[in-house]
């Protein structure tokens, strides 16, 4: 009895932590964080203040949460731990290229992996730790056609698709200029390249260094509409009445505003040589951290199904847990990844710079 009661109790440990369901910290752990009372967290998304309510309600710790914008994030760290200046306990962060080039490799940051996530959260996503991923596609408006508008991104470049397409400004948000930078990469050029050829049987003809700076070229000179919020941009393309078929690249999680806003807006997935792109959201604590436990404790909290749920509610959001369950009326990561351009932080620290010259210097013929 004694044995069998052993099994069945591992068993459901097993169902637990493998629906992504809260498998509970370890009591040292629980202690140490309680005894500082309190956390300090700075995060890009402002569901981090739904989540700190469920986590003092459960420990009993006092969250401190800031939400700030990527680039403002990325300076108050930068500025506090490099003076030692008492700040974040841990930081949820985004734009991998500055990321990676002002907090990771300078050590402001603290990679730091929950033993309960080691074995749960795939390998590619523990250094460094992803909180979430975030996804951004071409959508279009689907009030005159349900069937997808495109099936190669190198469509877009041509008069049709003049003045009809939106996108938010790269200057005003990091991801966006990450991933008109992946485009250049030996990778992405080649797949577009390829693309090219692809749909129109023929060498593509450069004016450029690759076929990435060429998209670019090309598509930020068919009239390209550049938005200031991916919200406006997605009510500007659903709106129904329109003359002619708008289309953006805009977060996927605006789709949910389609009902709410009576909008006709229809992703598309099956575009070459991709269908958008996705960009991770980071867990680190600061080097200087105050609080270290409840840093860890919170951390731990955030990786699982009931630490994610502010995020969970909605598609277009996916922890880096896999066991934490998406919204219904979306895909897994699975589905995601092949479809889209991902980041790749060593190579937007090195050649952001320059792919950003190179945009605002078409931007402004």
């Amino acid at each position: 009895m004694h044995r069998t009661f052993k099994l069945l109790t591992a068993l459901t440990l097993l169902v637990i932590v493998g629906s992504g369901a809260w498998a509970e910290p370890s009591a040292d752990l629980v202690a140490a964080a309680k005894k500082e009372g309190k956390v300090v967290v700075y995060s890009i998304t402002s569901r981090i203040s739904n989540a700190a309510v469920a986590f003092e309600k459960k420990y009993g710790i006092k969250v401190e949460a800031y939400n700030l914008k990527d680039g403002e994030l990325i300076e108050k760290v930068s500025r506090e731990v490099g003076g030692n200046i008492a700040g974040a306990d841990f930081v949820i962060s985004q734009d991998s290229g500055r990321v990676y080039g002002q907090l990771i490799s300078t050590g402001y940051l603290v990679n730091y992996v929950p033993d309960s996530m080691k074995s749960v959260i795939p390998a590619k996503y523990q250094n460094p730790l992803v909180f979430q991923y975030i996804n951004k596609v071409f959508i279009f408006n689907s009030e005159k056609t349900s069937k997808p508008v495109i099936k190669n991104v190198w469509e877009l470049t041509e008069p049709k698709w003049k003045g009809l397409v939106q996108f938010k400004d790269p200057k005003l948000e990091g991801v966006n200029q990450n991933f008109l930078t992946m485009l250049t990469s030996p990778e992405w050029s080649a797949k577009l390249d390829k693309a090219y050829q692809d749909l129109y049987g023929k060498k593509l003809v450069l004016t450029t260094k690759n076929a990435g700076y060429e998209w670019i070229k090309r598509f930020f000179q068919n009239g390209l509409i550049l938005g200031n919020s991916d919200t406006t941009i997605s009510e500007n393309v659903g709106i129904k009445g329109q003359p002619a078929t708008v289309m953006g690249l805009f977060v996927y999680s605006k789709t949910r505003y389609d009902a709410k806003k009576n909008l006709a807006l229809t992703p598309m997935t099956e575009v070459a040589p991709f269908s958008g792109f996705l960009y991770p959201a980071f867990l680190s604590m600061t080097k200087n951290a105050k609080n270290k436990n409840a840093a860890k404790l919170f951390i731990e909290y955030l990786l699982t199904a009931e630490g994610f749920a502010p995020w969970s509610k909605d598609v277009g959001a996916y922890s880096s847990n896999p066991g934490v369950p998406i919204d219904k009326d979306d895909h897994p990561m699975s589905f995601w990844e092949p479809k889209l351009v991902d980041e790749d932080p060593a190579y937007l620290f090195e050649n952001r710079a320059d792919v950003e010259e190179f945009v605002n210097t078409i931007s402004s013929n």
